[in-house]
Formats: C-alpha cells, sequence, structure tokens
C-alpha cells in the first residue's frame, strides 16, 4: 500500500527501527525550506512499505534547500526503460516486409496452382496436380508415384513407377472433377481431353474469376497485418509518425504490384479458356 504526502508534510521518521534498524532512514530537519521552489519543480513524491522497510520513489526532481541523509549508497529508481536500439527497430521492421513479400509470393503460386488444375483445350500436366491416390492406405499426390507426360495437345499418358498401383490411380481420376475417363492398358492410363463446349468454357471463366478475387483479398489481409504492426511499433515509441506515414505507402505499392502479377496470370488463363 503507497502513502502519498505533499511537498509541505513534515517527516520525523520513516522507518521502525525496531522493524529494521539497519536501514532507518534519517529523519527530515522539522520543516522544508523554500517550499514554494518545491511546489514548482516537483509533482509528487511517495512512499511504500513492500517488507519491513521502505523505499522512497521519486516522481520528478525537486528543488529543496534541505537535504535527505540516507544510509544507502543511491536511491534505487521506481521503474527503469529500456529504450529500443537502432539496430533491434530495423531488425523488426526487415522482419515485417520478409513476412509481407514472402506470403505475397506464396499467394501468387497458390493462384497459378489453382489455375493449372482448371483443363483448357490443351492437354498440361498440371491438370492432375491436385489428385491424391490411396497408395498402401497413404493417400499420396499422383504425381509423386507416376509419370505424366502429354504426348500431343489433347492427351495425357500417365505410366507409375509401380503398376500395382494403376488401379488406385485409375479409381483416384474417376472420382476427381477434372472430367476426363481414364483408359487403363494395364502398362499405363491414357486420359483424352475433350473439347470444351462454349458453356463450359464460361463455367470455367467464372471459377477463375472467383479465385482471382480470393487471391486479391489473401492479399489485402496481408497489408492489413503489416499496418497493425508497424502501428504496434509506433504505441511502443519505436517508429514516429512519418516513419509509419513512409512504409505504409511503400506497404500499399508492394501490394499494388502484386495485385498486378494476380491480374496478369487472370488474364492470361482467361485468354486460354475462351480460345478455342
Amino acid at each position: 500500500m503507497a502513502t502519498s504526502f505533499s511537498s509541505a508534510t513534515l517527516v520525523r521518521s520513516i522507518v521502525n527501527p525496531r522493524q529494521n534498524p539497519s536501514k532507518t532512514l534519517v529523519p527530515f530537519r522539522e520543516s522544508f525550506h523554500g517550499v514554494s521552489n518545491c511546489v514548482k519543480y516537483s509533482r509528487q513524491f511517495s512512499w511504500s512499505s513492500p517488507s519491513s522497510y521502505v523505499t522512497l520513489k521519486l516522481g520528478a526532481p525537486c528543488r529543496f534547500s534541505s537535504r535527505l541523509i540516507v544510509r544507502r549508497r543511491s536511491l534505487r529508481r521506481a521503474c527503469i526503460v529500456r529504450a529500443a536500439t537502432i539496430e533491434e527497430i530495423e531488425a523488426e521492421k526487415a522482419s515485417i516486409e520478409k513476412d509481407v513479400t514472402t506470403r505475397m509470393e506464396r499467394t501468387i503460386e497458390t493462384v497459378r496452382s489453382n489455375f493449372n488444375s482448371i483443363r483448357t483445350g490443351r492437354a498440361n500436366p498440371a491438370m492432375l496436380d491436385k489428385i491424391e491416390v490411396e497408395y498402401y492406405g497413404t493417400p499420396v499426390s499422383l504425381k509423386s508415384i507416376a509419370q505424366i507426360s502429354t504426348p500431343d495437345a489433347s492427351s495425357l499418358l500417365v505410366q507409375p513407377y509401380d503398376k500395382s498401383s494403376l488401379k488406385a490411380i485409375e479409381k483416384a481420376i474417376v472420382s476427381s472433377d477434372v472430367g476426363m475417363t481414364p483408359n487403363n492398358d494395364g502398362e499405363l492410363i491414357r486420359l483424352s481431353i475433350p473439347t470444351l463446349t462454349s458453356e463450359r468454357r464460361k463455367e470455367l471463366s467464372k471459377i477463375v474469376a472467383k479465385q482471382t478475387e480470393e487471391g486479391k483479398v489473401a492479399l489485402r489481409n496481408i497489408r492489413r497485418d503489416a499496418l497493425k504492426a508497424y502501428e504496434k511499433l509506433e504505441k511502443e515509441k519505436k517508429l514516429s509518425e512519418d516513419n509509419v506515414k513512409d512504409l505504409t505507402n511503400d506497404l500499399q505499392k508492394l501490394t499494388d504490384e502484386y495485385m498486378k502479377k494476380i491480374e496478369s496470370v487472370y488474364k492470361q488463363k482467361e485468354k486460354e479458356l475462351l480460345t478455342v
């Protein structure tokens, strides 16, 4: 429990000598001199007793004509604040920027991967990227247990490294949404890519547009997280308001750059879908 008192309070004894005689504070004189100066230059000081003796806590410098003699080497400050170094602040900024770039790159790759799994009029091994096969009781990606090639523009060949997995691969392709019927000849599986109808092309184009928007939302969320991180540094007095403003502008430029990348990938895929 802390008790506050003004600078004009008369103090004769702060510690009970019977409780801890070795840490007794020598009393003040009968009164303070220069009270007006004290009131002008000081805010408040208080004492508290966490155990059997007290610790004097200074709120601000105080000008007294009389001195308080303390039988200790120095007064302990109530709170010691350690300021962050420039190197530490730069390291935090660099960490935020690296995280933003890494996550945005990963978002672009995810969008590309989703686009590759959507078939167009031409054969592409990436069409089978999302297919998983039950291989000895464990689901694995098709491309990890088989070689996928394109002998021509309208067909795919799937040649498993283990021929015993042919039936499992065939089953996985049939149950997937690739829209192709596998032809198993006992050695490999051939997939013929059917021609897309105009209606189907439009449907796929809508799917691609939706995936593009999801990618853009992901980029905005990454930008939002970075802004929160910068605001936290500002609250901790590690960055100034001008620093945060400059970093925010740079972050917006980076976000716009990745937005353009997604838009470019989308237009390329849309062109493939609509080209007969």
